[in-house]
């Protein structure tokens, strides 16, 4: 294929489906992810994840730490630092709680996938490293929704740190989608003193690698990525340091981007708004069967790929970084 595009075989079906009224949208999930970006000599660079191949959503995709909101955060007052709950609810275009629920979500799952805690004693200071086997059975016990996030806040006697998050862009996932998530993507650096590691059991490959190097990747169909995770990459590319990109994010635009399937000539045109490279057509009716052929006009879905990406330094299997 001529790139890295992630798109699911059943996708063609479902738009067809929405299009003709026979498909119910679901309603999407609050979710939010961390583009964690460290400085290097060359640039800087962002923390990636490996999708294992048995995941029912994007399946060796890379991607970046995130997932779903605990509805918890937004019932009870998180230990908070840096901007208000209501400066960040006008910023993510939603209310105090959710605005609450959404940062903690960025940060709680920063530290359940990669082991980096975006929290701190006070207003003005970042817990150091943050392994060992106390950090550890508190991590395992946020993933398995045993322990709240504010709960490990007061038991640790920490802060939320929002200041150290930019909001950067806000894509929720296509109409015709059985899986579909409201997702913030923020940008953070790593605190000095933390270390990455692959934390997460979602994931089998954990790097640190240069957003063009990601990005050329997925061009050469050698990454598998979703469009968001593309777009973001490219994105970074004209920021030299993590500093640069932290400050440009409270400029940025957070319109939500939402896939839009319609009827044209014959095809379904799959299309991002302000996004064109990631639009797809679709024929409108099924072509005759063919079962040694793929799906017309539907990129087959890669495994996970196995080609040694270049980056600036890596993880496998749980190792520091």
């Amino acid at each position: 294929m001529a790139n890295g595009q992630w798109y699911p075989p059943e996708w063609p079906d479902r738009i067809r489906a929405l299009a003709d009224g026979t498909l119910t949208p679901v309603t999407p999930k609050r979710a939010a992810t961390v583009l964690l970006l460290k400085d290097t000599p060359d640039g800087p660079v962002v923390h990636m994840l490996r999708r294992r191949a048995s995941m029912a959503f994007a399946g060796g995709a890379y991607a970046y730490p995130g997932g779903g909101v605990d509805p918890r955060d937004d019932d009870r007052q998180i230990r908070w630092a840096g901007p208000t709950r209501a400066w960040w609810a006008d910023r993510l275009g939603v209310d105090a709680a959710g605005a609450q629920a959404i940062v903690c979500a960025a940060v709680r799952e920063t530290y359940e996938e990669a082991g980096v805690l975006l929290a701190g004693p006070d207003p003005d200071s970042v817990v150091g490293d943050t392994t060992g086997e106390d950090w550890e059975a508190d991590r395992a016990a946020l993933v398995a929704r045993e322990l709240s996030f504010a709960e490990f806040l007061d038991r640790r006697g920490l802060v939320l740190r929002s200041d150290l998050l930019g909001a950067w862009t806000r894509w929720i996932t296509p109409e015709f989608e059985a899986r579909r998530y409201d997702t913030w993507f923020f940008v953070a650096a790593l605190p000095e003193g933390q270390r990455t590691r692959n934390a997460s059991t979602e994931a089998d490959r954990t790097v640190w690698i240069r957003p063009e190097e990601a990005a050329a990747g997925y061009d050469k169909g050698e990454l598998l990525m979703m469009p968001p995770t593309v777009a973001t990459l490219r994105q970074l590319l004209p920021y030299r340091t993590a500093a640069d990109a932290l400050a440009d994010a409270p400029a940025r635009d957070m319109t939500p981007v939402l896939a839009r399937a319609r009827l044209k000539d014959g095809e379904i045109v799959l299309s991002w708004p302000g996004h064109d490279e990631f639009t797809k057509h679709v024929p409108a009716a099924p072509a005759p069967a063919e079962p040694t052929a793929p799906i017309p006009s539907e990129p087959a879905v890669r495994t996970p790929a196995q080609t040694p990406v270049p980056t600036t330094a890596e993880t496998t299997g749980g190792g520091p970084a």
